[in-house]
């Protein structure tokens, strides 16, 4: 590998560097190429030894080493050793089957999940991984999916929403669960997926990119379709789920208005769907979904998200006295009055509705951060830092 990036010409950068690394990669034996791939499962199982979230390689500003993210914090591992940045893009693109080198060359990008044997074979561990371009040298981060499923009830969401979320209680809908990457909200929503395995006979589709967590089938049959494997794109995995007679439809992320009127399409013909959203409120999680369309059109989608939105859950997840990390949330369960307001374009009414809601299960953010606080698992200050509304907090605290 060494003898490969070394030979790199100096004048190829960007898109053209990388095809000639994919065509270096081609150029390799097969036993070389496995070589390459233990290396980086080594590496992958070192993470799980230290029970690292993230790990991160690549580019001039990894300083050629290994970074990982643990408890919050990354940094950087001597231990495996430097690398230049081309020996980094070997290592990466020898990950990358033909459809995520076509996607890392068209959209300078691409997600992918990947898999380890731990314990010789008698234990698997999956990664969600996105390799991408950082001034003009391929990259990678590999996020560990969580092999240990949260139960619904571990959460701590008040009774009401628990039963909203289960398809035995309310069988239609969209419910959202939001937050910035890394806030835990796959976790939440495997646990979802997860209760409604345990308690309904039903048929869920799960749309993602990449799939996570693998579900085992018990009372629901349960789908696993990866964007770029299985189905094109998230819009054509959610259309085809129509003639798969799905009861629950799972929408990894909804990151364009396509997606996000096909799911509204799905949820208005009677199908309980969950999906999420890079946001860090409920209200915001709103006024974003609208904001995707034009103008013009803006009037009807309030009108049909007003009609299907049942839930926001927005998390995040914040650093806990004597290490750790611990979930602060938002929930916002959809009453009539916050219908009212979603249709009517009075958004910023809801934050008051869910701060007087704790009998329908809702609760801001704040009042989950000051819970918290009370409880001695955070300090005032992370208390503060990671508030949305910081004056609602003070008068609180």
């Amino acid at each position: 590998m060494q003898a490969l990036a070394a030979n790199t010409p100096e004048l190829l950068l960007g898109e053209e560097r990388i095809r000639y690394h994919v065509e270096q990669i081609k150029k390799m034996e097969l036993e070389d190429r496995a070589a390459l791939r233990t290396f980086l499962d080594r590496q992958l199982t070192r993470m799980a030894v230290m029970n690292a979230s993230d790990m991160d390689m690549g580019g001039v500003s990894s300083n050629g080493y290994i970074w990982f993210r643990v408890d919050g914090h990354k940094r950087p591992d001597p231990e495996p050793g430097t690398f230049t940045v081309d020996e980094s893009a070997l290592l990466i693109l020898n990950l990358l089957t033909r459809s995520g080198i076509e996607s890392l060359l068209s959209w300078h990008a691409a997600d992918f999940s990947y898999e380890i044997s731990l314990d010789e074979g008698r234990k698997k561990r999956r990664f969600r991984a996105s390799a991408y371009l950082d001034l003009g040298h391929l990259v990678l981060n590999m996020r560990a999916v969580s092999e240990d499923l949260r139960t619904l009830r571990s959460i701590g969401f008040h009774p009401v929403i628990e039963k909203g979320l289960l398809f035995n209680h309310v069988r239609d809908g969209l419910t959202l669960i939001t937050g910035v990457t890394g806030s835990g909200k796959s976790t939440t929503l495997d646990a979802i997926v997860d209760a409604n395995n345990e308690t309904s006979d039903g048929h869920v589709v799960i749309i993602g990119k990449p799939i996570e967590y693998v579900h085992a089938s018990k009372k629901c049959m349960i789908r696993h379709r990866e964007v770029g494997v299985d189905v094109p794109t998230f819009k054509d995995g959610i259309v085809q789920a129509l003639r798969q007679d799905p009861d629950i439809v799972v929408i990894g992320e909804m990151r364009d208005p396509e997606t996000i009127t096909a799911a509204m399409e799905i949820t208005d013909s009677g199908h309980k769907v969950f999906s999420t959203l890079h946001t860090s409120s409920a209200v915001e999680s709103i006024d974003r979904i609208i904001a995707e369309y034009a103008t013009e059109e803006q009037d009807r989608v309030r009108q049909r998200l007003g009609d299907v939105l049942r839930c926001i859950v927005s998390q995040k997840l914040l650093p806990k006295r004597g290490g750790g990390r611990i979930l602060a949330k938002e929930v916002m369960w959809m009453t009539p009055q916050a219908t009212a307001a979603v249709k009517n374009g009075n958004t910023s009414e809801i934050y008051q509705m869910m701060w007087e809601g704790w009998s329908q299960g809702q609760i801001t953010l704040e009042q989950d951060l000051f819970r918290l606080m009370r409880q001695g698992h955070i300090t005032p200050d992370t208390a503060m830092a990671y508030a949305n509304n910081k004056r609602r907090l003070a008068k609180l605290a």
